[in-house]
């Protein structure tokens, strides 16, 4: 377990090592795998030199998502009869993965194994204050991530929240999901029509990462994903628990990576869910 002039937490524990950023969105900067006689594989795509220097979060291995997963539209929503406004935080027309992922996160404890990071967010446009933390438990195993978010305030709040990993993407690397249900999308990726998955989506049995272009909300997930690279000869296995039942699956063609991103609502849950909609993963926390 070391701590660099960079602000990198980086932890140690054979076969694995995990890199952070706290203060770039509370994120991860690097995961990877070591087999006995053999150099390091990457679990996730490592974040680049120019990406740190440059504070880029969308080029970091993950990142955390609070207060909501995905695109909020045009950054505007109604709970309870308040209206929230939030400011557009991408070049895109509408706000996307809340804020955490573009605030910096404080290291509140570290040490061999487990280091954890919290976020206090003090009202401003997104008028509830909370705080969240991540903790991270590195073992011989794998990696765990505990997720826990307090509402400081006096009223309760619409809440989601979820990670937003990136993986490195090769020819032949596959997913294996079980899901019921996809949201289709417009030119805009926000959420037009809720369907049976198609039956070339079948993640069941595989899906070939490379041969899909997808930005769309996986439902009915049983919170358990496989990725498989077979060039390296090497799978990972993704575990969520709790309201982690939505999965998002964003392939972009001609990209080195591919993202698979376990969280608690689909895209504009809040505004879905005002028009009457109750499968949207909307949480509140009184």
């Amino acid at each position: 377990m070391t701590t660099s002039n960079s602000g990198i937490v980086r932890l140690d524990v054979p076969p694995f090592a995990l890199e952070l950023s706290p203060s770039l969105g509370g994120s991860i900067t690097r995961l990877s795998w070591r087999r006995a006689g053999e150099r390091a594989l990457d679990l996730l795509r490592p974040a680049a030199e120019s990406a740190l220097i440059d504070g880029d979060v969308e080029g970091m291995a993950c990142f955390p998502l609070t207060p909501f997963s995905n695109r909020l539209r045009h950054g505007r929503c109604l709970f309870r009869g308040r209206e929230i406004r939030l400011p557009r935080n991408t070049s895109g027309p509408h706000v996307e993965h809340g804020h955490g992922w573009q605030r910096p996160w404080q290291v509140t404890e570290v040490g061999p194994g487990h280091a954890t990071l919290r976020l206090d967010h003090q009202a401003d446009a997104w008028p509830f204050p909370y705080e969240m933390h991540q903790r991270f438990r590195l073992g011989p195993d794998g990696l765990r991530i505990d997720l826990h978010t307090r509402n400081t305030g006096e009223t309760a709040m619409p809440y989601g929240f979820g990670l937003h990993p990136y993986f490195p993407r090769t020819p032949a690397c596959a997913l294996e999901a079980a899901a019921t249900g996809f949201w289709e999308t417009d030119a805009e990726v926000m959420p037009t029509r809720h369907v049976a998955i198609p039956a070339a989506l079948d993640l069941r049995v595989g899906l070939r990462v490379d041969a899909h272009s997808l930005d769309n909300v996986l439902t009915g997930w049983d919170g358990r994903a496989v990725i498989r690279w077979p060039e390296h000869g090497a799978r990972l296995v993704l575990e969520a628990e709790g309201p982690l039942r939505f999965l998002v699956l964003y392939t972009p063609p001609g990209e080195d990576f591919f993202c698979a991103e376990p969280v608690s609502n689909c895209t504009d849950a809040f505004n879905l869910a005002n028009e009457g909609r109750s499968d949207t993963g909307l949480l509140v926390l009184e």
